[in-house]
């Protein structure tokens, strides 16, 4: 074999091995995909199913009702029986027999009963699919959602304010300005993300107890607008990152430091503080816990998360309703997620670079 046919062999390789790691990655990346999609799958499918269903022995794992057909004005069970030449024949079961039954070809009612020497408990039910969407509607009206919503979106809708825009507050001055011991504060304020909720728990709770606080919504609002330490590296890693001759220009003009925070640093900050937004919305959505603590004994101020415990404890019974009502709580986030995931997923990756 000759020098030019090796060289000529070497690209074609080449793509190949690309071709095959393309493959490789692809394939992988849906089976995780799948892997994390299966939760989510399962409890659309639960939801649309029926109360029966669960307790049914040889139901299907997808939404079904058992197949009935009408004859002579009644309606009969359908089954799947197998016939004398191999086959099998959805039929409904008209007579009930131990050792003989008779049935109905439900392709042909013409033909009349049909005798079938065997057990007829032994025989599959016939299904069809028949997802419940009454079961939203069921646990919409089993429990105030609307309150809750209401509840969950002021609380996430507030503290997600306060909480990035004093963040952004705090960032602007840990990346703009000279301070003595800057970096001694900067990792002392990041410390306190270190600190467990557990080691604060009781006296914070006995300072909001002394100030009134308890049984109300300042607990649970008023802290977020003294920044978040995670928020607040976040917002000032994207900060310095954005060059210093902007200020320069804006000082030149006279702008002052506040006039820069707003005219420039905010409007060229806007993908961290969406990433940030987020992050913080999400986890106000499904805080369970500070709710459960300063909220307890008044229900009329439950968010989303407490809402949906005590519709478990009373339906526990009742798996599709309690599916059902899961998603009905998870359509906000998924819709605000599905409309900012760009700008998050920039935030995200420019925040975590140092350019």
């Amino acid at each position: 074999m000759s020098s030019q046919d090796v060289k000529r062999r070497k690209p074609l390789s080449r793509k190949v091995r690309n071709r095959i790691t393309a493959i490789l990655v692809t394939s992988f990346t849906i089976a995780i995909l799948t892997l994390f999609l299966i939760p989510l799958m399962y409890g659309i499918v639960t939801a649309l199913k029926t109360d029966a269903q669960f307790s049914q022995i040889g139901a299907p794992w997808w939404p079904a009702t058992e197949a009935q057909f009408e004859y002579e004005g009644e309606n009969y069970p359908v089954y799947r029986v197998p016939m004398e030449d191999g086959s099998i024949r959805d039929m409904a079961l008209v007579v009930r027999g131990r050792q003989e039954s008779q049935f109905v070809d439900i392709q042909n009612p013409e033909e009349g009963l049909i005798t079938w020497q065997g057990s007829w408990r032994a025989l599959d039910r016939d299904w069809e699919f028949d997802p419940q969407w009454d079961n939203f509607r069921k646990a919409w009206n089993t429990i105030n959602f609307p309150r809750l919503l209401w509840n969950t979106l002021k609380y996430a809708g507030i503290t997600t304010f306060g909480a990035v825009f004093s963040s952004a507050l705090v960032a602007y001055g840990f990346a703009r300005f000279r301070i003595p011991r800057k970096n001694v504060l900067f990792m002392l304020m990041l410390s306190t993300v270190i600190l467990p909720g557990a080691v604060t728990l009781i006296p914070t709770y006995f300072v909001y107890l002394q100030l009134g606080w308890v049984g109300t919504w300042l607990p649970l609002m008023v802290p977020a607008f003294f920044g978040w330490g995670t928020n607040v590296f976040l917002i000032r890693q994207f900060i310095m990152s954005i060059p210093m001759d902007l200020d320069e220009a804006a000082m030149i003009d006279g702008a002052s430091p506040l006039r820069i925070f707003f005219s420039i640093i905010l409007p060229q900050s806007v993908p961290a503080l969406t990433a940030v937004s987020l992050f913080h919305f999400f986890w106000a959505w499904n805080d369970y816990f500070n709710p459960l603590i300063y909220l307890v004994g008044y229900p009329e101020k439950f968010p989303i998360t407490i809402g949906l415990t005590a519709f478990n404890n009373l339906y526990a019974g009742q798996t599709n309703l309690i599916q059902a009502a899961s998603l009905i709580s998870a359509v906000i986030p998924v819709v605000i997620f599905f409309f900012a995931q760009r700008v998050f997923m920039q935030g995200v990756v420019i925040t975590g670079v140092e350019k």
